[in-house]
């Protein structure tokens, strides 16, 4: 028997049921908590799963909103807004998955790879849940992040009473959430073992996918073969894991595959898309562009009635999460309740123009019509519509040199900039960094930032690219200004050979203003903190290069490395 209590927050009274067990098709049962109003009747559900614990969820009720770089914030409050949940007249429905928390059964290997898929629970998880006295058949489901991915997982079940999901800030191709451009991204170890503003999986009973998969002695030669990695092996927090992966077996997993392919395709939500027709709102901020970029790779995947909605910088929303509450019961209010709010008849896409801070709106992403164009990299530090006329003898490339962070603590970066802009100039959509690069090393990463420098010396981040040199090879969707790597092999590069690498630069929307530049910033590892990393959480950052290496970067006529950026066009333009 659930406990059932009635509990004070702020003016209004809620009633909690605790520990209610939900069963598994399997036996499993999975432990939930529900809010609801003290009226006793039925009311839709709103339900929140995930492997960060259902009691740490219960500190939205009591603890204020934090954002970046407080150090209260944590990351894994994601299951949103308690006491207004519950104020709009919905249950707010709060669990933990299969071998977290306070439920049975065990997990094996990260939400979308092996075991029981996790869509599977959660389609037994709703159908009970519609089936609850406290509940009148409709049920959708909320949280941002990991809790964002754990609805396109559920949708794609189709169960029947799931009526429509508001996603925020989910994470979908999971390659690309683990690794960008092939370089690997510590936060997912963040979410995984605890660290850096993150309390992580509250695990307890869960297994590494390839400790399940492979026998000990094979598991031993693969660890082997992953520490001869030189960025691997330079960094201390891999090597332990590798040695001593016992709790922290996820984000082993992760750290043993650093290619694309059926380990990360197996659960993939972009591949899973094509099974919802429910209506679906996507929400994401601007600012970590590999999110934005799995946002829209989902919304033209889905085949039902959708919404893409792009907000304003900063990336990192408060924790517990309270942000885009309004727009979200507007959906669901609709959806669940069948209020007649206008929700539809609204264009399906709006995104938020950093720089001009207007809002566009249109029936498809890009909102407007793009038109990709060249600015060239040129001698001192200029970028340039025009390309450089002289050959390497005159234009000689620019360089900069990386130790390995074993050895310092300086980043070394070199850029380019515009001359200021005479006319607000507006660019939204994806794009690419052409460098035609020497190294002296068979690999090395490329991290490229893109700035909007104000005349004052301020500057705000409009976009990234990444790659690991390893991973230069393109695909056939490559089209111009929208490349695509595969990442499903590491073709070591020739020292001392001049090669073209082509960085996708993450989708953005932003406008120059006149007297701001553009500055592309390029390294191979990234600086400690600055304006921007200072929003994230520690743990934010990119595995850095574990061995010296040397870059040329050659901007010349027979090399004419470039960005290619997209610029909007209307008519007259």
């Amino acid at each position: 028997m659930a406990d059932i209590r009635t509990i004070q927050a702020g003016s209004q009274r809620i009633a909690v049921r605790k520990d209610l067990r939900v069963p598994m098709r399997d036996g499993v049962t999975l432990a939930v908590d529900a809010y609801h109003g003290a009226e006793d009747r039925p009311r839709p559900a709103l339900v929140a799963m995930s492997a960060y614990g259902k009691e740490l969820q219960a500190l939205a009720l009591t603890t204020p909103p934090q954002r970046r770089p407080s150090p209260m914030w944590d990351g894994c409050i994601e299951a949103g807004d308690i006491a207004r949940v519950v104020k709009e007249d919905y249950v707010h429905v709060i669990g933990d998955m299969r071998g977290t928390g306070d439920s049975g059964g065990q997990m094996i290997g990260n939400y979308n790879a092996g075991g029981v898929p996790q869509g599977q629970d959660l389609y037994d998880l709703i159908e009970w849940v519609a089936a609850q006295p406290w509940c009148d058949g409709n049920v959708g489901m909320i949280g941002i992040s990991y809790f964002g991915s754990m609805q396109v997982l559920a949708a794609a079940e189709r169960p029947p009473h799931l009526k429509a999901i508001f996603v925020s800030g989910g994470h979908f191709d999971f390659y690309e959430t683990t690794y960008h451009g092939g370089i690997m991204w510590f936060m997912p170890r963040a979410a995984r073992e605890g660290r850096g503003g993150d309390s992580g999986i509250a695990h307890t009973d869960v297994i590494s996918r390839m400790a399940h998969v492979h026998a000990p002695e094979e598991l031993d030669r693969l660890v082997e073969e992953r520490l001869r990695d030189p960025d691997v092996a330079a960094w201390p927090n891999l090597v332990h894991v590798l040695k001593y992966p016992k709790n922290r077996e996820f984000w082993f997993d992760i750290v043993m595959n650093p290619l694309d392919g059926p380990w990360y395709e197996e659960r993939n939500p972009i591949n899973l898309a094509r099974n919802i027709d429910i209506p679906v709102y996507l929400q994401i901020d601007q600012g970590r562009g590999w999110t934005v970029d799995g946002h829209i790779e989902l919304f033209h995947a889905l085949k039902g009635p959708k919404k893409l909605d792009i907000g304003s910088y900063p990336p990192m929303q408060s924790r517990p999460w309270v942000e885009e509450h309004d727009k979200m019961f507007r959906w669901y209010d609709h959806w669940l309740k069948g209020v007649d709010n206008g929700v539809m008849d609204e264009p399906a896409v709006s995104v938020f123009v950093e720089g001009s801070r207007e809002v566009v709106t249109a029936g498809t992403w890009p909102p407007k019509p793009v038109e990709h164009r060249s600015l060239y990299l040129r001698p001192r530090h200029k970028l340039s519509p025009e390309p450089e006329l002289m050959g390497a003898e005159h234009a000689a490339p620019d360089g900069f040199y990386q130790a390995p962070l074993t050895v310092t603590d300086k980043v070394a970066t070199v850029s380019w900039s515009t001359e200021p802009f005479e006319q607000p100039t507006e660019l939204i959509g994806t794009g690419a960094a052409h460098l035609f690069a020497e190294i002296d090393q068979d690999d090395t990463n490329f991290i490229l930032r893109l700035w909007d420098a104000a005349p004052d010396g301020g500057r705000q981040l409009i976009t990234t690219g990444y790659l690991k040199a390893s991973h230069r090879e393109l695909d056939e969707r490559t089209t111009e200004g929208d490349p695509y790597h595969p990442h499903t092999r590491a073709v070591p590069v020739e020292p001392g050979v001049i090669e073209e690498y082509v960085l996708r630069l993450y989708p953005f929307a932003a406008t120059l203003r006149p007297g701001h530049r553009l500055v592309a910033e390029l390294s191979n590892d990234e600086p400690p903190a600055d304006a921007h990393n200072a929003l994230l959480p520690p743990d934010a950052f990119h595995l850095p290069v574990g061995r010296p290496v040397t870059h040329k970067i050659y901007r010349d006529a027979a090399h004419p490395s470039r960005l290619v950026l997209p610029f909007t066009t209307e008519p007259g333009d």
